[in-house]
């Protein structure tokens, strides 16, 4: 039995995580973290390996003895790339041409190696050899929203965008160069039926046939390990036979609740920048919904029920609700998707760059150091990390197995695969 004093770690993640998470993350309730923390109650020595985990979790370290190495194309803010690191592996390429969300990734990642920018200038030889390659090509172009958005701007989406859909394809291009021994992707659920199928066609067509991948695919409900209903396809391809099965994929007995990504506003956490202050930490009033605001929300949604459409915001109540509807790169402008009720008489505000990252399975020390904009664009078009840890904990077993059979000898991971 591990007999370490579980104190001195309670107290290193109180640093970055409120109660409530710690609560949530170890079964408990906020109330006994809080008797632990002032000492009114023991904390036990059982809790130890936990708290040293999530410790682990929320720090990013280079990796010195990987178990295997991946390439982050369509890097974001690495939302991928915390997911198969947390799996023993070690990034050694990542792509990505937006100037902020590279700001905020080098943030948190540090400069271990240069990020490259737009793909499509990117020649495959420059890109080092790598067991597995990451990649969450841009979805807008086969969305939903993004297929009615260009639809009724006359323009076209799908393969025959202009610049993102065709983007697959210059994955396709460093696949053909490098023939990783496996690769993720992830995307938009709508990429599975859009065009009546044909856009997926294609993209079977190429990964099985042209490049003799052997491809396994789910549509995934973040919903299963964040409070937000968010559906996205993941494609794992391997490079040689593979007794892999989605059915492996484990979800957590208990989802984090959408309390437990809130700012608690009750003195158990630390104010932050410009989205909490005050002894209390409580959130700001900048992110409180002006009235003129409201009231076009409100009229927005009652002229579309009118006509018997569906569209208009989405009011949370928090303690009743207990996930929100899908986070998207367009909460800068009104946050209408994700609204948090604040009692009959106030007006709703939306979530602060903090509990977006939090919405998205982020660490708490992943530090935002972009505009609110920024931020929410970028959490908005990022991964559910705890998504992709997951799909990672299935994927990378098969990954050393393939390691070990080409060398002879035995591979370990850095870190336990773990259910």
């Amino acid at each position: 039995m591990d007999t370490e004093n579980p104190l001195p770690l309670l107290h290193q993640l109180r640093e970055r995580m409120t109660q409530r998470e710690l609560a949530a993350r170890l079964n408990r309730s906020a109330k006994t973290i809080a008797r632990w923390e002032s000492g009114a109650t023991p904390c036990p020595p059982m809790v130890a390996p936990a708290l040293r985990e999530m410790l682990r979790e929320g720090r990013h370290q280079p990796i010195t003895s990987p178990g295997f190495t991946f390439v982050d194309l369509f890097a974001g803010i690495g939302g991928t790339r915390l997911g198969f690191e947390r799996a023993g592996g070690q990034c050694v390429f990542t792509s990505e041409w937006n100037e902020w969300a590279r700001q905020s990734y080098t943030s948190y990642f540090g400069k271990d190696h240069p990020i490259a920018g737009d793909i499509t200038e990117i020649d495959p030889d420059e890109i080092p050899e790598h067991d597995v390659l990451l990649a969450g090509f841009p979805c807008q172009p086969f969305s939903i929203a993004g297929v009615s958005k260009n639809n009724a701007l006359g323009r076209r989406h799908g393969f025959e965008h202009a610049t993102q859909g065709t983007l697959f394809f210059d994955i396709e291009r460093i696949l053909a160069k490098r023939m990783p021994k496996a690769f993720l992707f992830e995307n938009v659920k709508n990429l599975i039926s859009h065009d009546k199928g044909n856009t997926f066609r294609v993209i079977r067509h190429v990964l099985e046939k042209k490049l003799g991948y052997r491809i396994f695919w789910r549509v995934v409900d973040g919903r299963h390990f964040v409070p937000q209903h968010r559906e996205r396809i993941l494609i794992v391809g391997f490079r040689e036979p593979m007794d892999f099965t989605w059915d492996e994929l484990r979800f957590p007995a208990r989802p984090l609740d959408l309390t437990d990504v809130l700012h608690p506003e009750d003195g158990t956490e630390k104010p932050e920048s410009h989205f909490t202050a005050g002894a209390n930490a409580t959130v700001d009033s900048r992110y409180v919904l002006t009235q003129r605001l409201w009231s076009y929300l409100q009229d927005y949604a009652a002229k579309h029920r009118a006509a018997g459409n569906g569209f208009g915001f989405g009011l949370v109540k928090p303690g009743f609700d207990h996930y929100t509807r899908t986070l998207s790169a367009r909460y800068y402008k009104d946050g209408s998707e994700i609204l948090l009720w604040r009692g009959a008489r106030k007006r709703p505000r939306r979530l602060t760059p903090r509990e977006c990252a939090r919405l998205m399975g982020f660490p708490e020390d992943f530090k935002i150091v972009v505009s609110d904009t920024q931020a929410y664009k970028q959490f908005g078009n990022s991964v559910v990390v705890p998504v992709i840890e997951a799909a990672a904990k299935i994927i990378v077993p098969r990954v050393l197995e393939m390691k070990e059979a080409e060398s002879g000898g035995i591979v370990q991971p850095r870190l336990p695969m773990v259910a």
